[in-house]
């Protein structure tokens, strides 16, 4: 792979770094301000500077990057791999102004993909707009998620309608009354093999029988401003059949379709954040001083914040092949570097984040640094579209396919010899 950046990219990266400069950092604090004064704490995308920060988006050629072919703008995931870091700066704020957060981008890639021409026009082309919100409700209470084939939601159908019973929880977005449809998996057929019981399903907010119960927090964090995350409970919610995405059988496909993109989405974003982490953690060991030296002079010290440039490196180069290879031999082909990005970016920055919080001591803790919220944030991503766990039993059971098949090879390569 060529580690230069095309034209088209670093041309984006500058317009991207100026747009950041010029307007999402100072609109910071106003947007935070303008949070608390929502009369609905969920409703963040209401905020008058976010229209305004979308609008100076819209012309600068900064909106809805994230989506490859005719809907978005046609970058490469390599392409938007260096621009979505940047984005990672901003983590809340610039994601939203430029139309490329979650869950809205997989909920697009998910319509883009597999939606109807009527699906597309009621619900694609108004969060392509900005016009609404959306919400992907995958994750249950009551059986393990680590599992997809668990899911126990029930759709089923009944003449021209399908009929939904079940409970969600961690549904990210949901709480935002702006979030107007919710993408649903649940089981449509119990007795298929355990890849083809699932199916998607859209279900408008209003519609009879879905019920917000409560919102969740995350160490305890609200996340309002990126519209939370809820428990959801669905009693005999009924839907038109036209809304299901695909065919029956389908949602366990279309869950790993969209969560790939997902998945390396957060990574890039996530190499920001340990940046931002180091950057902190190098100016507090330069300020303080214990022991008659400043922090900047302990061995400890700067044995963590070597460490740290090495695993930002690490970790970039990773995200970068694995955006290069979803790109040349698709999303498929990629899974092996798909699951290695999503085990080793979470570790790797929830341990600067830790050193960096270490570094600060107490306030490091505290809301005066956003260290603490950021290690909560990234905590969730050993979960959040798949548990550690999983991703490297997958792993393993792939490499060990890998290896057998080479020395199966070998075996024969010598016997013919």
């Amino acid at each position: 792979m060529d580690f230069a950046l095309d034209a088209k990219t670093e041309e984006l990266r500058a317009n991207l770094l100026d747009f950041m400069e010029s307007y999402i950092y100072p609109s910071e604090p106003v947007f935070a301000e303008q949070l608390r004064q929502l009369e609905n704490k969920w409703a963040w995308d209401s905020v008058p500077v976010l229209a305004e920060l979308r609008a100076v988006a819209r012309r600068r050629g900064l909106w809805n990057l994230f989506l490859p072919g005719e809907h978005g703008a046609g970058l490469t995931n390599l392409q938007y791999a260096p621009l979505a870091e940047i984005t990672g700066r901003s983590r809340y704020l610039a994601p939203s102004a430029l139309n490329c957060a979650a869950p809205d981008t997989g909920n697009m890639e998910v319509l883009a993909m597999f939606g109807t021409e009527a699906q597309r026009k009621e619900w694609l082309e108004p969060l392509l707009e900005g016009e609404i919100r959306s919400s992907f409700a995958m994750t249950e209470p009551d059986v393990a998620s680590s599992d997809a084939t668990n899911i126990a939601t029930r759709i089923v159908r009944d003449g021209d309608e399908y009929v939904i019973n079940g409970r969600k929880w961690w549904i990210s977005g949901a709480m935002n009354p702006n979030a107007r449809v919710f993408i649903v998996m649940g089981k449509t057929d119990p007795t298929a093999d355990r890849h083809h019981q699932q199916s998607m399903i859209l279900v408008p907010r209003d519609t009879p029988g879905l019920e917000i119960k409560r919102a969740m927090r995350v160490f305890g964090y609200d996340h309002n401003d990126d519209g939370g995350h809820a428990e959801l409970s669905f009693t005999d919610v009924r839907v038109p059949a036209t809304n299901m995405i695909g065919n029956e059988g389908e949602g366990f496909a279309v869950a790993q379709a969209r969560l790939g993109p997902g998945r390396i989405h957060h990574c890039m974003r996530s190499v920001a954040i340990a940046e931002q982490g180091l950057e902190l953690m190098c100016a507090r060991a330069e300020q303080r001083v214990a022991f008659g030296r400043p922090l900047s002079e302990q061995g400890v010290i700067r044995d963590w914040i070597a460490e740290s440039r090495v695993r930002i490196e690490q970790l970039r180069l990773l995200v970068l092949k694995t955006a290069w290879r979803m790109d040349t031999v698709g999303n498929k082909g990629a899974h092996t570097e798909i699951q290695a990005i999503k085990i080793a970016t979470p570790a790797t920055v929830q341990w600067i984040l830790d050193k960096a919080i270490q570094v600060h001591g107490a306030a490091g803790l505290s809301q005066d640094f956003p260290l603490a919220a950021a290690y909560a944030g990234i905590r969730t991503l050993r979960f959040a579209d798949g548990p550690d766990e999983v991703h490297k039993n997958a792993l393993a059971r792939n490499e060990l396919r890998r290896q057998a098949e080479r020395r199966a090879s070998s075996t024969e390569e010598a016997i013919r010899k």
